[in-house]
């Protein structure tokens, strides 16, 4: 293993870590808040061990992709740990555990939390805590590859351990390029949102921040009642960016390129904003008779749906209380997920289509056993090699889902509450059901529960092998 390409790799991740904190370091000086202090010490901390760690150059900036699931991995273990130290330091969180797991949570666009009062965060503490959600959504790696790229298409390793599948490709050649693409259609819509959310009325602060929460599908809110207490207005411009971020940015790129035809021809965005369409109108008719008209009945609906499909968390309301099948609807969609190659978590609308597509040929194979069937998907035939992925994926993420469930059951809380606890952390969502809901929070579970918690967030994120390869004795053997 070239374990000096990871070090030096990491040590950029460091550098990255200062650079991201100075903006909440800005803010905490504009508002005069002793948080200011806390980025300013993590800051010059992050440039000392960097410039160290870089005295010692890299033999070969080659490697492969065990070297590319262990840097990623570590990456985010290692972002999450420095960026927690702000809010620890800060005081803004009474220990480490709490400002560790509300940073994973942010920097995969979870959205859980452990506070109980949002609004009592300094402005400087809130703005992190939100930027962390824009800093994972697209990806740290991907940043760093748009800028400082690796030698040859070896750095390809990086992003396919980092990007959400099932499977990723370049755009472009080259893999700088695409990277370079994908960041600056993620900074046209955060920059077409923050335009739209100030001339609806929000100051610059509200409208970014809030910005980098819809945009990274993330979900943390400044105000305790998330959403609720905005117009239905802004509320429906958040819906439309939150499904816009759901969908596949290569979808943006054939757009650019202009070839609209290949973006109908899309199976993944058809079956995306279909079942969207259909669970909302489900939900609006079985939830009628809480509102004054249908009209809020879809609008509150669509809003939950588009929310908790593409993994972001927001809510305009307690839909707790809403009737078992609608929280039955909500429910399955938490563990469905947005498009591949999206900011959204979750098991992805492709892999659901692959896998419904791989039982229908077994069931064919079973009635005609001579028969040989492909599975074909955007008028392509899906390679063994990515049946397989999804088909080794789908065994591993139920695997995962049963044992975190029965490691939160010795909090003695209830199955409703477990079980939608881990469906919200390991499809990065956020707010489940009962104790975990839209009116709830993580703050009653133990410290265990929530490293269990944020393990299941870290391997959501990362697609489960990468934070899998590094707990593997075989990948430190040489």
């Amino acid at each position: 293993m070239n374990r000096s390409i990871i070090r030096y790799i990491l040590c950029k991740i460091l550098e990255f870590a200062a650079l991201f904190m100075v903006l909440p370091l800005l803010v905490g000086i504009l508002y005069r808040e002793k948080a200011a202090a806390s980025f300013a010490v993590v800051i010059a901390g992050c440039l000392a061990v960097s410039l160290l760690g870089r005295r010692l150059k890299p033999a070969s900036k080659v490697f492969y992709a065990k070297e590319g699931f262990v840097t990623v991995s570590l990456s985010w273990i290692l972002l999450s740990l420095v960026g927690a130290l702000p809010f620890y330091l800060s005081g803004e969180f009474p220990t480490f555990t709490d400002a560790l797991y509300e940073t994973v949570s942010g920097l995969t666009t979870t959205g859980s939390t452990v506070l109980t009062d949002v609004e009592g965060l300094s402005r400087s503490i809130q703005f992190w805590r939100c930027f962390t959600h824009w800093i994972g959504g697209m990806g740290v790696l991907v940043l760093i590859l748009a800028v400082l790229p690796l030698s040859g298409s070896y750095n390809m390793h990086l992003m396919r351990a980092e990007s959400p599948g099932p499977s990723v490709g370049k755009l472009v050649p080259r893999v700088k390029n695409t990277a370079m693409i994908l960041y600056g259609i993620y900074i046209f819509i955060t920059f077409m949102e923050v335009i739209v959310l100030l001339f609806g009325g929000m100051d610059l602060y509200e409208a970014l921040t809030l910005t980098f929460s819809t945009v990274g599908t993330g979900g943390f809110g400044l105000l305790n009642s998330s959403i609720g207490s905005y117009p239905m207005g802004i509320q429906a411009v958040f819906t439309v960016f939150m499904l816009l971020c759901g969908i596949n940015f290569q979808i943006y790129y054939l757009l650019l390129i202009r070839k609209p035809k290949d973006v109908l021809h899309s199976e993944e965005l058809r079956y995306y904003l279909g079942i969207i369409l259909l669970a909302s109108v489900l939900i609006a008719v079985n939830v009628r008779g809480f509102f004054a008209d249908g009209f809020q009945a879809f609008h509150h609906a669509l809003f939950q749906v588009v929310s908790l499909m593409t993994t972001t968390g927001f809510a305009t309301l307690d839909y707790d209380v809403w009737p078992e099948f609608s929280k039955a609807i909500l429910f399955l969609i938490t563990l469905l997920g947005a498009c591949a190659g999206s900011t959204g978590g979750g098991f992805k609308v492709s892999r659901l289509v692959i896998l419904w597509r791989s039982v229908k040929n077994e069931i064919s194979a079973a009635i005609h056993p001579r028969s040989i069937k492909k599975i074909h998907m955007e008028g392509r035939i899906v390679g063994e090699g990515t049946v397989r992925s999804v088909l080794v994926y789908t065994a591993i993420y139920t695997m995962i889902f049963l044992v975190s469930l029965l490691l939160l059951s010795l909090n003695e809380f209830d199955f409703v509450t477990n079980i939608s606890a881990v469906a919200a952390n390991f499809n990065n969502v956020g707010p489940g059901f009962h104790m975990v809901g839209p009116a709830g929070n993580y703050a009653q579970f133990s410290g265990f529960s929530k490293f269990v918690l944020m393990f299941d967030m870290l391997a959501g994120r990362l697609e489960l092998l990468p934070i899998l390869v590094l707990f593997s004795v075989k990948t430190w053997r040489e």
